[in-house]
């Protein structure tokens, strides 16, 4: 069990970044349908348990190492080229959503230009990706757990302190924009852009257990924890969304509306987490072109940079609503091929009986 536990966390770890924790992709995706967006969440955490265990396990029965070798392994010649695609566009996106993020949290939460923090985020992350500095990475990653534990707190907090009832706040929570129109296949669209995301980890994070069924359980795990973060984050903005609606960044609120040194320290992590993803993104999707450590990898990772830096100024919250819509639809190809890949798997494994 313990072998299952430290991979669910680790799955917990890989989806978890700067944008959940901000709270903008709880409130699109879930609390703007009010009622509904309970119905979502609990619908996306038994995908995301089914997907995790399908990961997990997808990566330890093959026992690899490479995220491309299981895409290719499972989706043929064209399907896992298809995959592929999908992943580079995801990693460059994200990259990009977490520049503008650090815009949002300057202007948020500084008073400052969102361009300023959209500039410093940008030139850290091209020093950090060309001087290959991983210890910082490592140290960033293991703010995640005190992250997640930070969301259940303001959670906890908000639920116990809430002014008007859910039956009050359900009319002012549909009038927030939204990412998607339906909730049923928003709570869909929204596990199929996080697998997206963290699909290539979770395979390779599986391929480490030779033992398929802590794997599996591994995923399963992960999967459940992760849903009950959401339903968590959803139930805290929606008791808030009068206060925190209009927010870019409504956990950020929350935190501010407990105390401003509390606000002060959490955008701290925030800032620290919305870096690391977007190092971990850049970095994968500039090494998928060039070689590490070659003349040729730094003006990849110069160029990727500035790109990103330059799109970034459309502005978090309508990235957010814009571009992880269009990833999750690209991500259900990937989960399609995922599922369709284990049913094949479990009727070979029962003729072979």
């Amino acid at each position: 069990m313990k072998k299952s536990l430290k991979i669910g966390s680790a799955f917990i770890g890989i989806i978890v970044g700067a944008g959940f924790a901000s709270g903008q992709e709880i409130l699109q995706y879930f609390t703007s349908f009010g009622y509904l967006g309970i119905l979502a969440a609990i619908l996306a955490t038994a995908l995301f348990a089914y997907m995790g265990m399908s990961l997990t396990r997808l990566g330890s029965r093959m026992q690899t190492t490479s995220h491309k070798d299981a895409l290719y392994g499972i989706g043929g010649k064209y399907g896992g080229f298809i995959m592929d695609i999908i992943i580079i566009l995801t990693l460059f996106g994200v990259g990009v959503v977490m520049i503008a993020g650090a815009g949002s949290i300057f202007s948020q939460q500084f008073g400052l230009p969102a361009v300023l923090g959209n500039t410093v985020m940008a030139l850290i992350v091209m020093g950090t990706i060309m001087l290959n500095i991983q210890k910082i990475i490592a140290i960033i990653g293991s703010i995640t757990p005190f992250l997640v534990m930070v969301v259940i707190g303001l959670a906890i907090y908000s639920l116990l302190t809430m002014d008007a009832s859910f039956a009050e706040l359900n009319p002012i929570a549909k009038e927030q924009d939204s990412a998607l129109s339906n909730w049923f296949y928003s709570a869909i669209n929204y596990v199929s852009f996080n697998i997206a995301v963290g699909a290539s980890m979770a395979i390779v994070m599986g391929g480490i257990e030779k033992d398929e069924k802590i794997a599996a359980r591994g995923g399963l795990i992960g999967g459940l924890g992760l849903g009950a973060l959401i339903i968590l984050s959803h139930l805290a903005i929606f008791s808030a969304v009068d206060r925190v609606g209009s927010s870019d960044m409504p956990m950020l609120q929350i935190a501010n509306d407990i105390s401003p040194l509390l606000g002060f320290f959490i955008s701290l992590i925030l800032f620290a987490m919305i870096y690391n993803t977007a190092v971990s993104m850049l970095f994968s999707f500039t090494a998928r072109f060039a070689e590490q450590n070659t003349a040729r990898f730094k003006i990849t990772v110069v160029i990727a940079v500035t790109l990103a830096y330059l799109l970034s100024f459309k502005g978090f919250t309508e990235l957010v609503s814009q571009f992880y819509p269009v990833i999750g639809l690209l991500g259900l190809f990937l989960v399609v091929t995922l599922v369709v890949a284990n049913i094949r798997y479990a009727r070979n494994k029962k003729a072979a009986a």
